[in-house]
């Protein structure tokens, strides 16, 4: 079995990539998932999209301990840790930027902790591509 996910692009622009993320758990969970292929996506200058700043989050977590949004890199790069239900706004310190670390691909992905049948997340990126 595996958990039932959706990834749903709801808005993608030159400079602007908003995307949904949902979770329903059979109790299998995620584990470094990638969830936004950097290399699939444009940048602003037209060229292949390298990394991403993070704007804001908007998250609604049920029953996980928490659920991790990483970069991926060699050591991935912690976005955010969400549990329960809230937002995390970074536009008035200009976002949240990937650090490209060593071995970066740029790609975002997620990871659910304790994961029970019944467990779920919704959770909205608002992000600015980088090219």
């Amino acid at each position: 079995m595996a958990d039932t996910v959706d990834s749903k692009v709801l808005f993608s622009g030159a400079r602007r990539y908003v995307i949904n993320l949902t979770n329903e758990s059979d109790g299998s969970g995620e584990s470094a998932v990638v969830k936004v292929d950097i290399s699939g996506l444009t940048g602003p200058n037209g060229g292949t999209a390298t990394y991403s700043t993070i704007d804001r989050i908007e998250y609604s977590i049920g029953g996980f301990n928490y659920v991790t949004l990483e970069w991926n890199a060699t050591t991935p790069d912690e976005i955010a840790v969400l549990s329960g239900d809230g937002s995390i706004d970074w536009t008035s310190v200009g976002g949240n930027t990937d650090p490209q670390s060593s071995g970066g691909s740029g790609d975002i992905q997620i990871t659910t902790d304790d994961a029970s049948d019944g467990d779920h997340y919704n959770i909205t990126l608002w992000m600015r591509l980088r090219d």
